[in-house]
């Protein structure tokens, strides 16, 4: 996955950075939390306060343009943000390996 920055410009009157990108992909189209993680680490940026707006890929081609807001700060962009796209943004935790509820019963050994 390579991601190509075709603009960058600073809100200062929302407080946030406002970029546009291009990413080059081969093999199926990458996620938002894949695409988030990247944009993070390639912008030295914090992945809270980073909020993808939108991803748009064309049928048949490996290659997706997007559009990112970077915040200075939580308060604003929960003032500025609405609810789902915060939501939509959140990267899940991993889940908990779930134990088999046979294993537990097996270990029991009746004397």
């Amino acid at each position: 996955m390579d991601i190509n920055i075709t603009e960058d410009k600073n809100n200062a009157l929302l407080n946030r950075r406002e970029i546009k990108f291009t990413v080059k992909f081969e093999g199926p189209t990458p996620s938002r939390n894949d695409v988030k993680g990247k944009l993070v680490a390639m912008l030295n940026a914090s992945l809270d306060l980073t909020i993808i707006q939108k991803m748009d890929s064309e049928y048949g081609m490996q290659e997706l343009s997007g559009y990112v807001k970077i915040y200075e700060d939580a308060a604003r962009m929960t003032q500025v943000e609405r609810d789902y796209s915060i939501k939509r943004n959140v990267i899940p935790d991993e889940p908990e390996p779930e134990v088999a509820e046979d294993a537990e019963e097996s270990e029991v050994v009746e004397e």
